[in-house]
């Protein structure tokens, strides 16, 4: 998996998984992607996967999920309040230690530890 140019970008995911055979496996966009964004990216990835987590992603679902329910798209939310609290925890040298169980993530950042939850809409 790769980042790739993102935001400055408009053909790139936020992250892909690409074959030596430059076939494009996965593409992953994170926030709220348009619907035409993601129209194109189930054309071209084996795989396409959204992760919202802003206070504004329920709207988002609300607006967009009629025309995503019609392509092949995985769409995963995070609780924004969650998303907060691990940002609080941010800092340029820190190490993080991931445990992934259910639908859960656990981040370990020195002796704090937060936890992600996340559903599955799509």
């Amino acid at each position: 998996m790769t980042f790739t140019k993102g935001l400055s970008s408009v053909d790139e995911p936020d992250i892909w998984l690409k074959g030596l055979d430059d076939q494009l496996h996965l593409w992953l966009d994170v926030g709220e992607p348009s619907f035409e964004r993601m129209k194109k990216a189930s054309r071209l990835a084996k795989q396409t996967v959204v992760y919202t987590f802003n206070s504004k992603s329920e709207v988002w679902w609300k607006q967009s999920q009629p025309q995503l329910s019609t392509i092949a798209v995985e769409v995963y939310q995070f609780n924004w309040e969650e998303i907060k609290a691990l940002a609080s925890h941010a800092n340029r040298t820190m190490d993080i230690s991931l445990t992934i169980s259910g639908q859960s993530i656990y981040a370990a950042i020195g002796d704090e530890q937060v936890e992600l939850n996340w559903v599955q809409l799509q």
